[in-house]
């Protein structure tokens, strides 16, 4: 499979030949999965207090036998536990607790506090990082993903080297990717509507995705620069973006994939 080789302006300068890795075919199923298995790491853990409700000094039931000190014996009274509030020699005021029908009590089925973990095993995570890859050099791909594409040629793209200064950067991403620059670049609104006041004030978009070398030092905000070597599965998710990629980038080979694990933070 080839590529589109560009110069550091931007300028066509021929074909490259793209290693097989880009030729591998595309299982999306097992991108969903992999993607799951990190949300479900990711996300809040939800519950109450294990001890809500159940900080009273009503523990088990109270007795129910003849002449037992503080007993319900003759009281009418039903078993549930009890915690006194005042009493008078033998006369006591109880009041309910630790059950979830006692005011105050326990709370009956609340949420557990307990992540349903979903596994995928080390050679599902590669096929599905090569998937990942190998779908930015199908433009059906890159044309399902985006809904302001129609048709795309001559993907993925490559360029001699990324220039030092953003401007520069700009101008050679404007002349290979011509009238995208709504895609390419990274756009920041503020939503209309009632979202503004229920924590989504805005509406983004990824832009281009440019992967380097470990060598190469190119820092900026327009665009999403990664390294061949830290690229993740969620930085090409969904399939098929659009994505640019650096000639030293492509000698490299990638690192295996990591799996997805819980961090020190999240567990806690």
């Amino acid at each position: 499979m080839k590529a589109q080789l560009y110069s550091k302006d931007g300028k066509g300068k021929g074909d490259i030949e793209l290693p097989d890795l880009f030729s591998k075919d595309i299982r999306s199923d097992l991108v969903q999965k992999y993607i799951n298995a990190s949300v479900v790491l990711k996300t809040q853990p939800y519950s109450h207090d294990p001890k809500a409700g159940k900080k009273h000094s009503a523990s088990g039931t109270i007795s129910h036998k003849r002449h037992d000190w503080k007993g319900h014996y003759g009281r009418g009274i039903s078993r549930v536990p009890r915690k006194t509030m005042w009493r008078r020699g033998t006369q006591f005021y109880w009041i309910g607790a630790e059950l979830s029908s006692a005011r105050g009590g326990r709370r009956a089925h609340g949420p557990k506090l307990v992540k349903r973990i979903r596994k995928i095993n080390k050679k599902e995570i590669q096929k599905a990082f090569n998937s990942a890859l190998s779908a930015t050099a199908f433009p059906e791909q890159i044309v399902s993903r985006y809904s302001s594409i129609n048709k795309i040629e001559s993907v993925p793209a490559v360029i001699e080297s990324l220039p030092e200064k953003t401007k520069d950067l700009k101008n050679a991403i404007k002349n290979i990717f011509q009238n995208m620059d709504n895609i390419v670049f990274k756009n920041k609104t503020v939503r209309a509507g009632k979202g503004k006041a229920r924590g989504r004030k805005y509406k983004s978009n990824p832009g281009l995705l440019i992967i380097k070398a470990d060598s190469e030092k190119v820092k900026s905000k327009e665009f999403d620069i990664v390294s061949i070597n830290e690229l993740s599965i969620s930085d090409l998710y969904p399939l098929g973006r659009l994505t640019l990629y650096t000639k030293k980038s492509l000698s490299e080979s990638p690192q295996e994939p990591v799996e997805p694990k819980e961090s020190k933070e999240e567990s806690k």
